[in-house]
């Protein structure tokens, strides 16, 4: 990936560009491919391979993907890239005008909802996985009396762990360390609530 860290989106336009759904599984099958064709895309996501290339050139003029150099000799294909090491949107930023938090919320269902249906795929499919994978697959809630600083500093621990392992798994896969390796989604969710 050409650039390093981060994209934090702050502008409603971006977020309204990232937030339809074929758009956001595009942006998670080439996050997780590295690079990627439309062709290649389109047989994961199961659509036109010019309807992919459309919503591939709009997640690129907003700035979330970008071409990448082609690996082998065919030119003749464009190659996508992810523009940063993953995108971020925080409620903060999108809280100047009822628009804008309408437009934050309804994209972080649509996360939220794409991300449910993954877990539920996995359950679906739990049997063929073998004992090694269902017995390191989790799913736990940990229901915590904290202050808004700590659910922050959770956060950043939290951040941490992972960005610790993510580096681990993507020197392993850059050395060809790939036995056993697959592709696994750790959802975590921090939020308020009253009983």
């Amino acid at each position: 990936m050409a650039a390093r860290g981060n994209r934090r989106i702050t502008d409603v336009d971006t977020l309204k560009a990232f937030g339809h759904p074929l758009r956001m599984k595009l942006y998670r099958a080439l996050y997780i491919a590295r690079s990627a064709t439309a062709s290649q895309l389109a047989d994961q996501v199961d659509e036109a391979v010019s309807l992919v290339s459309y919503h591939l050139r709009k997640l690129a003029d907003h700035g979330l993907i970008e071409a990448a150099e082609s690996p082998g000799t065919d030119g003749r294909e464009r190659w996508w890239q992810p523009a940063s090491e993953g995108i971020s949107y925080r409620h903060e930023d999108f809280t100047d005008a009822p628009e804008k938090v309408a437009a934050h919320t309804s994209v972080t269902r649509l996360l939220v909802e794409q991300r449910m249906d993954l877990y539920r795929a996995y359950l679906d499919e739990m049997a063929a996985w073998g004992a090694e994978w269902t017995g390191a697959s989790f799913s736990s809630e940990y229901p915590l009396r904290l202050t808004s600083a700590e659910l922050t500093e959770l956060e950043g621990e939290l951040d941490a762990v992972l960005k610790k392992f993510k580096e681990r798994g993507d020197t392993a896969t850059a050395n060809d360390d790939i036995e056993g390796r697959e592709n696994v989604s750790v959802h975590l969710y921090g939020f308020p609530f009253r009983v």
